[in-house]
C-alpha cells in the first residue's frame, strides 16, 4: 500500500523500480539520487590499484565545527581566536574532538586515510584509536525511507593509527550492496591535516545533510571529559552519542584542563546560533571561580541570544568519593556554588535556564572512570542517558514556543 506522498510523487517511485528492474539489486534511496547531494567524482583521486576512489572529506558537509574562517581546515575556533584565548586553549582547540562527516553509499568497501598532526598517537590511560582514530557508524537508508522513523546508528569499523603522521586502512570491506547512512568521527586528542575517504571505484557517494529544522547546534563547553578523555573510540564521547540518540549536530568545546567559563570562549560561544548551551566546566573549577563566572557567563549568552536554552551541569562525582575526603568536599563547594548561582539567575527572572545534577552522571558502582575522573566507554554511555531526556525535554519546549 503506497504513502499518499508516495502516490502525488510517482516520478521517485518509477525511478527506483527502473533501477530494480535493470538488476541492480540494492535498494536505492530517493533522496540518495538527487544530483546536488552526489560528491563529483572528478574531484576524488583514483586509486587504480585499489580500485578506489578517494575523496577528501571536506567535500562533505563538516559537522562540529562552529566558524567557517579557521586557521587550519580542522580546528575547532577561528582564526580570531588564537590573539583572543590562552594558548594552551588554542593549542587543544586544534584537536579535531567532535569533528564528524555524515555521507551515503552502497559501496562494498570503505577506506579511509588520515594524517595526524601531533606524534602522540596515545595517552597512559588512553588508547590511540581514541586519541588519533576514526571512527565509523552505519545505519540503513531504506528501511528509514520506508517506515518514515529513524533508524540507530550501529558502529561498523575503527581506524587505528599505527604511525606518525600518515594513516591508512581499509575500514570494512564485502558489504552487500544497499545503500546506506554513515558517520565518521575524527581524533578527539590529536589533529588532522587532511581526512579522506576511499570507496569503490564504481559507486557513488553522497552527501547526508540534516534536515533544515536540525540545522542548529548543541554546543557543549567544558574540560577534558566533554573533548572525550578517556573514551577507547572517537565515537563514544558523550557528546557524540547524544548526537546520534537525538539526531542533532553538536559542537564539541571541551578544553582538557581548560574548561573554566573564560569569557573569551564565552563570546565566542555566543556568535554562534546554537540549540542549547550545555556549560559543563566545574572538573576545572574550584567554587570560588564558580561562583564568581557563572553568572557573567549566562549574563552573556542571555543577552545575545535571548531565547537559547543554556544548561548547567553540575561536575560528576569523583569515583573514590565516597572515601576521600577531599573529593568529596571539591564536588560538594563546586555544586553548592553553582546551585547558588543558578537560583540567583532563576530569581533575576532568566528565562530557559536549566540544571542537571553531578551526582548521577556516572552512575553509583564507581565503575565508570579510568582514574577515579575521567569516563571509560561505560561511563560516557551512562553520561549520555543522564543528558538524554532533559536534552530532549529542552528541545520540545524550546521548538515548541520558538
Amino acid at each position: 500500500m503506497l504513502k499518499k506522498t508516495d502516490q502525488q510523487q510517482p516520478w521517485r517511485l518509477l525511478l527506483v523500480l527502473t533501477v530494480l528492474l535493470l538488476g541492480n539489486i540494492s535498494l536505492v534511496s530517493p533522496a540518495s539520487l538527487v544530483a546536488a547531494d552526489r560528491v563529483d567524482p572528478a574531484s576524488a583521486r583514483p586509486d587504480p590499484k585499489q580500485k578506489l576512489l578517494w575523496y577528501d572529506i571536506r567535500e562533505l558537509e563538516l559537522e562540529g565545527q562552529g566558524w567557517a574562517n579557521t586557521k587550519a581546515p580542522f580546528d575547532r575556533l577561528p582564526a580570531s581566536a588564537e590573539k583572543q584565548v590562552r594558548p594552551p586553549v588554542w593549542n587543544l582547540s586544534r584537536h579535531s574532538a567532535g569533528l564528524s562527516v555524515r555521507f551515503r553509499t552502497d559501496a562494498p568497501i570503505i577506506a579511509a586515510r588520515w594524517t595526524l598532526t601531533s606524534a602522540n598517537l596515545a595517552m597512559p590511560h588512553m588508547p590511540a584509536t581514541g586519541v588519533s582514530g576514526l571512527d565509523l557508524y552505519v545505519r540503513p537508508a531504506i528501511a528509514a525511507q520506508a517506515t518514515g522513523k529513524t533508524n540507530r546508528w550501529q558502529w561498523l569499523a575503527t581506524g587505528r593509527p599505527s604511525k606518525f603522521p600518515a594513516n591508512e586502512a581499509i575500514l570494512v570491506r564485502g558489504l552487500p550492496r544497499a545503500d546506506r547512512e554513515y558517520s565518521l568521527y575524527l581524533p578527539l586528542y590529536n589533529g588532522v591535516q587532511a581526512v579522506e575517504i576511499g570507496i569503490s571505484t564504481d559507486h557513488a557517494l553522497f552527501k547526508l545533510p540534516r534536515a533544515a529544522g536540525k540545522r542548529k547546534p548543541i554546543i557543549f563547553y567544558g574540560t577534558s571529559i566533554t573533548q572525550g578523555g578517556c573514551a577507547s573510540r572517537t565515537g563514544m564521547v558523550h557528546t557524540a552519542i547524544l548526537s546520534r540518540r537525538l539526531e542533532e549536530p553538536v559542537i564539541n568545546l571541551g578544553f582538557s584542563g581548560n574548561g573554566r567559563m573564560e569569557q573569551p570562549l564565552v563570546d565566542l560561544m555566543a556568535s554562534v546560533d546554537a540549540a542549547i548551551y550545555v556549560i559543563d566546566c566545574l572538573p576545572n573549577m574550584n567554587g570560588e571561580e564558580v561562583a564568581a563566572r557563572t553568572e557573567p557567563l549566562v549574563h552573556t549568552l542571555r543577552k545575545a541570544r535571548p531565547r537559547t536554552p543554556i544548561l548547567l551541569v553540575e561536575d560528576r562525582s569523583y569515583s573514590n568519593a565516597f572515601l576521600v575526603k577531599s573529593a568529596q568536599d571539591r564536588n560538594l563547594q563546586n555544586r553548592q556554588a553553582l546551585q547558588a548561582a543558578y537560583q540567583k539567575l532563576i530569581a533575576a527572572g532568566v528565562k530557559q535556564l536549566y540544571y542537571l545534577p553531578g551526582d548521577q552522571l556516572l552512575g553509583k558502582d564507581n565503575l565508570g572512570t579510568v582514574d577515579g575522573s575521567h569516563p571509560t566507554d561505560l561511563g560516557f554511555m551512562r553520561m549520555a542517558d543522564a543528558f538524554e531526556p532533559l536534552l530532549k525535554k529542552i528541545l520540545v519546549e524550546s521548538r515548541s514556543n520558538p
